[in-house]
C-alpha cells in the first residue's frame, strides 16, 4: 500500500510513515524515566519547581528543632535529625540550654573539608548534658524504612534518597538508616571510640560520603552556611581564634526567623528529583540521566514569624 502526497507525485510507504510519526512524536514528547519517574521533556525547571509547589509540598521546621549557631560574622541555623539521632539531638539540645559553648570556639578549618568546634581542652564539664554519649551511627527498624529513593547506584551505599528534608542512605533491606555526609552536613566528631563523642561538633564543608557510618550525624545547615566558610583558616596573634557566640536552640531565642522545608516525600519533590537528573533548560546540551543524593539540595524558605 503506498500513500501519494497531495502536492508532489512521490510516494512513501505506509511502514515509512509511521516511522516518520513515530519518530516526530517521541522529539517533541521525550520521557525522562528514572525509578518510577516520568517527566515530559517539557518539564518545568527546577526552579519553575520550587516556584510553583503547593503549599502542602512544604513543611515547617519547629523552632525547637532548630539550633542557632551565632558566629562572629552572623548566624547559623542547623535543622536536627531526632528521628535518626535522638540522644544527640537532646544532648546538644542540654549543652545549649546550659550555656556549655559560651567562650569556646571553632577551632579546626579544614579546607573543603570541615569546620570543628566545642571544647578542644576537654576541660569543660556539662552540668545537663554530657561530654560523650552512645554512638548513634545509623537508625535500626523491624520493617523497611520508606524513603524517597533515587534508585541509583551508590558506591558508599545499596539505597540512597531523603527522608524528612535529610539526604540519607540504608542498607539493602533498608532496615538500616543513616544521615549522609553531604556539604552543610552537622555532626559529631569523636575520638578513636566509637561512644567518645557528644560534644564536638562539624559542618561538612564539602560532600564527605566515606565518613558516613563513622560519625554520628544529626542534623543540617537551613541557613548561614556563608558564616562557616568565612571562619579564618589560621589564628592571629592577640585574638581568640573563630570564637563561637553562641548556641541556642532557636525557640529559646527572642530570633523569629524561621524556615519552611520542601517535603521530600511529596510529589513535587519526585519531579525536582526528575529533572535534577535530566535538566530541561535550553542552555544544556547533554542530559546525564544521573545525579546523586548530594547533588540535590532540599529546598529551604526562610521567613520571619512566631
Amino acid at each position: 500500500m503506498t500513500i501519494i502526497t497531495r502536492n508532489t507525485n512521490q510516494a512513501m510507504s505506509l511502514s515509512a510513515l509511521l516511522l516518520l510519526m513515530l519518530t516526530a512524536c517521541q522529539s517533541t514528547d521525550k520521557q525522562a524515566q528514572t525509578d518510577g519517574i516520568t517527566i515530559a521533556s517539557e518539564q518545568r525547571s527546577p526552579a519553575n519547581i520550587i516556584a510553583q509547589a503547593h503549599k502542602d509540598d512544604w513543611r515547617l521546621v519547629a523552632a525547637d528543632n532548630i539550633l542557632k549557631i551565632t558566629l562572629p560574622t552572623g548566624p547559623v541555623y542547623v535543622e536536627l535529625n531526632p528521628l535518626l539521632a535522638p540522644g544527640h539531638v537532646d544532648n546538644i539540645k542540654a549543652l545549649a540550654r546550659e550555656g556549655f559553648y559560651q567562650g569556646l570556639n571553632m577551632y579546626r578549618f579544614v579546607e573543603g573539608f570541615v569546620a570543628q568546634g566545642g571544647d578542644q581542652g576537654g576541660k569543660r564539664k556539662p552540668v545537663n548534658g554530657k561530654k560523650s554519649i552512645a554512638a548513634e551511627l545509623f537508625y535500626t527498624t523491624s520493617e523497611a524504612l520508606t524513603i524517597t529513593e533515587l534508585g541509583l547506584d551508590d558506591g558508599y551505599a545499596p539505597r540512597t534518597g531523603f527522608l524528612n528534608g535529610f539526604a540519607v542512605a540504608q542498607s539493602e533491606d533498608g532496615k538500616r538508616t543513616w544521615q549522609t555526609h553531604c556539604p552543610g552536613t552537622f555532626a559529631m566528631a569523636r575520638q578513636n571510640s566509637a561512644d567518645s563523642g557528644g560534644s564536638e561538633f562539624y559542618f561538612t564543608l564539602t560532600a564527605q560520603r566515606y565518613l558516613d557510618l563513622n560519625t554520628t550525624v544529626f542534623g543540617r545547615v537551613l541557613a548561614g552556611m556563608e558564616h562557616v566558610q568565612r571562619l579564618h583558616r589560621t589564628p592571629t596573634a592577640g585574638q581568640v581564634f573563630n570564637p563561637i557566640v553562641a548556641v541556642e536552640v532557636l525557640a529559646d531565642t527572642q530570633d523569629k526567623q524561621r524556615f519552611m522545608v520542601f517535603n521530600t516525600q511529596s510529589e513535587a519533590f519526585r519531579a525536582l528529583i526528575a529533572a535534577r537528573q535530566n535538566r530541561p533548560e535550553a542552555w544544556f546540551l547533554h542530559q546525564a540521566n544521573h545525579t546523586d543524593v548530594c547533588a540535590i539540595t532540599v529546598p529551604v524558605k526562610a521567613f520571619t514569624g512566631d
